[in-house]
């Protein structure tokens, strides 16, 4: 899973409720190329489809600054993103599809117990330095994953039943991986191994600093790329630019050389009504992530004089959502700790939010209600048969009343038998219009409750090296998943994992429900039967929905904003939505 980007409130009417139902768009297929071969000579123009060529630049957003380029130990968008753009899968899961594809594995073999794989390596590729690529990468990429000293965050994505996958090279070109168990997903499982090149990052490793390699002070020179394009400018504040990395080693099924773009330059615009502004003069050609709900209506517009195209990709899988802290030690000396971190407090949270209203207010009605971290948008997962601690305000009063809170004095706050008022604190992003309009509704709603919250907005970078150290009461944000199949993010759902946000890494599971979501988790994992892995989740998400260690109250339906001088396009409701595939997209020249 990766942490999100921000973008900035934007309050405009909610009489635009109405103009953003007024039927929905569709976006009419996919662009493909029908050119042919390219001319060798320097300098020829190569046509890949009929409106498009080969070249040019494209320029998109970027919400904030990135934190570090190495995807090994940071997890946040534009990490993600430099790591799509300067690097290569050794099998990816295509985010639009969840179809496997081979990448520089060109082919694979599976033992007969499906507990080994024998990869072979594409041959001549070479990292933009010209290094040939070797299985020694692939087996140094591993031992970096699993160094304790790197503190990797792939790392429990890339366990199985707490073990590490046993990786071998015995010739270049070939890599052989044994897993500890089997694997629900199979070869998908490689989809969460990023690659280091050993020869700049050995030495790193070595002296136990490779989790300080690749920081966003290295020089754009010192960085290679086995991806479409490289870093070649970084300017803090402002934007990151990357040019087409001529040593790329994919082309396209008529023999051109990916990328088809020759630079694509992100803008650094934490303010989304910037962001709005530069798209709309032209001076953007998409955003990075979803239009607003409240920017729709601004930018139909454009999308009628043939400016731009909005995209609808139907229901996030990425719900907002809202946790506390469930870490103990926290809790250890805080009055509160009797029922601050109870299952029936975050009960009568959920029966006091209106998701109806919360839809409409947050996403202006372009929003479904959720009760758990699987969406409608990922049909194969979802299970609507959870428990719900549906809206009503006399129900949560009586389950709060049942923990001893009580307004015992003439405020507005309920305490408890010791005195302790019922109050805490929720950080959440600054500059996320979603997250902070949901953040003031959780306050409104609970304050006639007798339940006090104290918003705090913080940058982004604060809040998650808060929730990274577990110094925060509750949480309001957003998480990505990077692939709709839970076996595919059990960071997030075992209870050792670095994303299991309200207790990230457990020695052992702090509770009976985390134990049994540990072992239901080892079958959704292990299971090679499609039909006991479903019947597994469903159970997780029953059990989650009890217990709510995270609240989610509506998902938005996606649109993206987009020029229409950009085409191959292919949409994922997966971030980032459409630079995943960065490496097929282009632009119509002289626009």
């Amino acid at each position: 899973m990766d942490w999100p980007t921000g973008q900035d409130v934007n309050r405009q009417p909610r009489a635009l409720l109405s103009v953003l139902l007024i039927g929905a768009i569709a976006f009419v297929g996919w662009r493909y190329w029908t050119s042919t071969r390219p001319d060798p000579e320097e300098g020829t123009e190569i046509r890949v489809s009929e409106s498009s060529t080969r070249g040019g630049t494209l320029r998109s957003s970027l919400r904030s600054e990135p934190k570090s380029f190495n995807r090994f130990v940071e997890r946040s968008v534009p990490t993600d993103i430099y790591s799509l753009f300067t690097g290569s899968k050794l099998i990816r899961v295509n985010r639009a599809t969840q179809e496997i594809e081979a990448e520089l594995a060109e082919r694979w073999t599976t033992s007969p117990d499906n507990l080994t794989y024998t990869l072979t390596l594409r041959d001549g590729v070479t990292w933009s330095d010209g290094t040939p690529f070797t299985s020694a990468d692939v087996v140094f990429s591993f031992q970096a994953i699993y160094d304790p000293k790197v503190g990797s965050q792939l790392a429990s994505s890339l366990m199985i039943d707490g073990k590490p996958l046993v990786v071998t090279a015995p010739d270049p070109k070939t890599v052989v991986i044994k897993l500890p168990q089997t694997f629900g997903p199979g070869v998908a499982i490689f989809d969460n191994v990023h690659l280091a090149a050993k020869h700049k990052y050995e030495a790193a490793l070595k002296a136990g600093k490779f989790g300080e390699a690749l920081g966003v002070q290295t020089p754009p020179a010192d960085l290679v790329s086995i991806g479409p394009f490289k870093l070649t400018t970084y300017t803090p504040g402002q934007r990151l630019i990357f040019d087409r990395n001529p040593r790329y080693w994919k082309k396209d099924a008529t023999g051109i050389q990916l990328p088809y773009l020759d630079q694509v330059i992100l803008e650094i615009v934490p303010d989304q009504n910037a962001e709005l502004v530069r798209l709309q003069a032209g001076q953007l050609d998409m955003l990075q992530q979803q239009v607003r709900s409240e920017d729709i209506a601004t930018l139909r517009p454009l999308e009628q004089q043939g400016k731009l195209k909005l995209i609808e990709l139907g229901v996030s899988a990425d719900p907002d959502l809202f946790f506390f802290n469930l870490r103990s030690p926290y809790w250890a000396k805080d009055p509160r700790r009797d029922w601050i971190t109870r299952k029936e407090f975050r009960q009568a949270i959920s029966h006091a939010i209106d998701r109806e209203a919360f839809a409409n207010t947050v996403f202006l009605g372009a929003g479904v209600p959720v009760w758990g971290p699987m969406t409608p948008g990922n049909p194969k997962w979802f299970s609507p048969n959870v428990p719900r601690y549906g809206y009503s305000v006399e129900r949560a009063k009586e389950i709060l009343a049942g923990l001893g809170l009580r307004n015992r004095d003439a405020d507005p706050w309920l305490e408890d038998p010791k005195g302790t008022e019922a109050r805490f604190t929720l950080i959440a992003y600054r500059g996320n219009s979603s997250v902070e309009r949901g953040s003031a509704i959780i306050r409104d709603e609970l304050k006639p409750l007798g339940i006090a919250v104290d918003v705090v907005l913080l940058e982004q970078g604060a809040l998650i090296e808060r929730l990274q150290t577990g110094d925060f009461e509750a949480i309001n944000f957003i998480q990505n998943w990077t692939n709709l199949d839970p076996a595919m993010s059990p960071d997030f759902w075992l209870s050792s994992g670095s994303a299991h946000i309200w207790n990230i890494g457990q020695s052992k599971p702090a509770t009976d429900w985390e134990k049994e979501i540990d072992d239901l988790m080892g079958i959704v994992m292990r299971s090679v039967d499609q039909a006991e892995r479903k019947k597994a989740f469903d159970d997780i998400q029953k059990i989650f929905a009890e217990h709510l260690p995270v609240l989610y109250f509506v998902t938005p339906r996606l649109y993206m904003g987009v020029s229409t001088r950009v085409g191959g396009l292919t949409p994922s409701i997966l971030r980032p939505q459409l630079l995943w595939n960065v490496e097929r997209m282009t632009v119509k020249q002289g626009q």
